[in-house]
């Protein structure tokens, strides 16, 4: 990422952390207070990708994502299988010899 774009995102984030819109001319307001050397179409193009979001529902929702969902699912699905417990584990023992035994195929170590 180039110091313009990580600039004019370091401005959006100042200007959604202080309840202001986000608009091309204030983004150029900070960067220039800041001493930033910038391209002049950046900040437009900040404004017009970001004025549809809100950016601190963005910011605050980070880990709260798709990739939390699966994660309890996943914790879940082993348990509602009850007499079926063992199975998992000989699933991952066979697994782990089929890994093993792709490194023996390869012919040549670390080392070699």
């Amino acid at each position: 990422m180039s110091t313009s774009e990580l600039a004019c995102s370091y401005a959006a984030l100042i200007l959604a952390d202080d309840d202001v819109a986000v608009t091309g001319e204030k983004i150029t307001t900070i960067l220039k207070a800041a001493g930033v050397d910038f391209e002049p179409y950046w900040p437009g193009l900040f404004a017009k990708a970001l004025e549809a979001s809100d950016l601190k529902a963005l910011i605050t929702n980070v880990g709260s994502g798709v990739g939390a969902a699966p994660a309890a699912a996943g914790g879940a699905a082993p348990a509602a299988g009850g007499a079926d417990a063992g199975a998992p584990a000989k699933e991952e023992k066979k697994k782990e010899e089929e890994e093993e035994e792709e490194d023996d195929d390869m012919g040549f170590g670390l080392f070699d």
